[in-house]
């Protein structure tokens, strides 16, 4: 009888611990630059609200559609990797962003919300790639009683991507300050296309120079010899397993559904709620600047995470981090002003080490079935999609600030998850 398991099969052909410093340094400027991407959806969301006059259900479909990408294209990703391999797979998800990224252009020509929508989710499917082939990745590039600290060390640097990206994305595209609705609506139809194309073209130059980057780096990285992992980069697994047979895979699949609605549904409405006259009594562009700090506390909190996950069970770590981060979505919605701002921007610090204490918790012991198991769990990043825009409903019937209990439900799974669902018995297969 065998184990089938991350740690006991996952090794690199070439053999040391030193062979994997290089190739995860190289893997890790992925992470940046898909945070980075993403993060810049919390400033397209208040720019085409206030270009296309949206309210919040209908702009949160910015964050829908981006999101759902990920459970469409994330199965796919899998059978990617077994087709061609992890490397393969991250410049294929590397050029389609880049795809992505240049569709902005016509969108913001015409000026279509459909358009838009539309570039987003091609943007998303190349990052549902880089998702499931860079995270396992990752997380089996060492020993496995690391792989937590070590891919939270990974996602450090995609939270700095998601801590640059609101702010320089504020400074680009929300340049100028927008008409209020009552402006808007005494103008003609000539005139109103003519703000809108003006108010869009913001968005051009800005994608277009991340196209050309995210196309240099799939160009890069082509070249670049990253090790094979045997056990886990394969085809196939035992005919008797599945990855619906590991009970810690399925809890996991949820538990990261809600946490990036959580942190998406968050995020999403920052600006908005930083805006509020009773919170922040701010400028949206001056409040893309102070979303800066939730993500950078993601990255501080990663840091962290990484030194704590070496002492402390990775598990404990992830309870705590979603009492603590509920606790402070409460605080901001028992409040009002800079303490309500600063509750809810201290949540970034504890989301940190969520999403990947939950995905290498949910992986361990899948063995060939990581490829599979990982597709699974970035198809639950739709959550991302869902929750945002039941909380965005709710927002345009409550308010923002009592909206926020949506989240406080989230983290409660997650404290669920950390100390019973992420319990697991190992597969046992018959050796060949």
């Amino acid at each position: 009888m065998a184990q089938i398991s991350v740690g006991s099969t996952a090794t690199a052909e070439s053999g040391t611990l030193q062979d994997y410093r290089r190739p995860l340094a190289m893997v890790t400027t992925l992470f940046f630059m898909w945070g980075f991407l993403t993060s810049l959806n919390d400033i397209l969301i208040p720019h085409l609200k206030s270009v296309f006059e949206l309210n919040y259900a209908k702009a949160l479909l910015i964050q829908f559609a981006f999101f759902t990408s990920y459970f469409v294209f994330s199965l796919p990703s899998g059978k990617l990797i077994d087709a061609v391999g992890y490397k393969r797979a991250m410049v294929a998800g590397l050029f389609t962003m880049g795809v992505g990224a240049l569709l902005f252009i016509p969108a913001a020509s015409v000026p279509s919300f459909p358009l838009f929508l539309t570039a987003l989710i091609v943007l998303a499917a190349g990052m549902t790639i880089l998702q499931v082939s860079a995270n396992p990745y990752v997380a089996v590039l060492g020993p496995e009683k690391t792989a937590a600290s070590r891919l939270n060390l990974a996602q450090a640097f995609n939270s700095l991507g998601t801590t640059i990206g609101p702010k320089l994305g504020g400074m680009l595209i929300l340049s100028s300050a927008p008409l209020g609705v009552e402006l808007l609506h005494k103008m003609s139809a000539p005139e109103l296309q003519a703000y809108r194309v003006q108010e869009a073209s913001s968005v051009k130059l800005p994608y277009l120079v991340f196209a050309l980057a995210l196309m240099a780096l799939g160009g890069a990285l082509a070249l670049f010899k990253l090790p094979r992992i045997t056990g886990v980069e394969q085809h196939g697994a035992p005919a008797n397993d599945s990855i619906w047979k590991h009970r810690h895979l399925i809890l996991g699949a949820l538990g990261i559904f809600v946490y990036v609605g959580a942190e998406v549904s968050i995020g999403s409405f920052l600006v908005n709620y930083f805006s509020q006259a009773d919170i922040g009594n701010m400028t949206e562009k001056t409040a893309s600047g102070f979303v800066s700090f939730y993500w950078l506390g993601a990255m501080i909190g990663r840091f962290i995470g990484s030194g704590l996950q070496r002492k402390i069970q990775a598990n404990k770590v992830l309870g705590a981090a979603a009492i603590l981060a509920a606790l402070l979505v409460l605080a901001s919605m028992l409040t009002t002003g800079h303490v309500a701002m600063w509750t809810i921007i201290a949540v970034g610090l504890f989301n940190s080490v969520m999403f990947p204490t939950i995905f290498t918790l949910s992986i361990e012991g899948l063995g060939p079935l990581t490829g599979d198991g990982s597709g699974l769990l970035v198809a639950a990043i739709v959550g991302g999609a869902i929750i945002p825009e039941l909380q965005g409903i709710l927002a345009d019937k409550i308010g923002i600030h009592h909206a926020f209990f949506i989240p406080i439900l989230c983290y409660f799974y997650i404290v669920f998850f950390a100390f019973v669902g992420s319990q697991r018995k190992r597969v046992v297969a018959q050796a060949a």
